[in-house]
């Protein structure tokens, strides 16, 4: 199965924090179903906190596409970082 953005983190972090729980899911073959499942679950909560953040932090008044792009990144960016909690979290 191939996973996204946040796919790869939660593997990441199984391999490194929870080896043991990895390698249990892998014998049962539930590892690639249960970090799919995670990596949804992250993405429907990115929206919510996505449009959030972007209530808090309004859009430039602009049509520059660095400025846009640079307020994107920062978008993404705490994004990433509320959703941290859920992606280091062991399944």
């Amino acid at each position: 199965m191939i996973f996204g953005k946040y796919g790869k983190m939660i593997l990441a972090n199984m391999e490194k924090n929870y080896p043991y729980r990895k390698q249990e899911l892998e014998l049962t073959g539930q590892l690639d179903i249960k970090i799919f499942e995670r990596e949804k679950y992250i993405l429907e909560l990115k929206e919510n906190v996505e449009e959030e953040i972007k209530l808090k932090h309004k859009a430039p008044n602009t049509h520059e596409m660095s400025v846009l792009a640079k307020y994107q990144q920062m978008i993404d960016s705490l994004v990433d970082e509320v959703l941290m909690k859920d992606i280091l979290q062991k399944i």
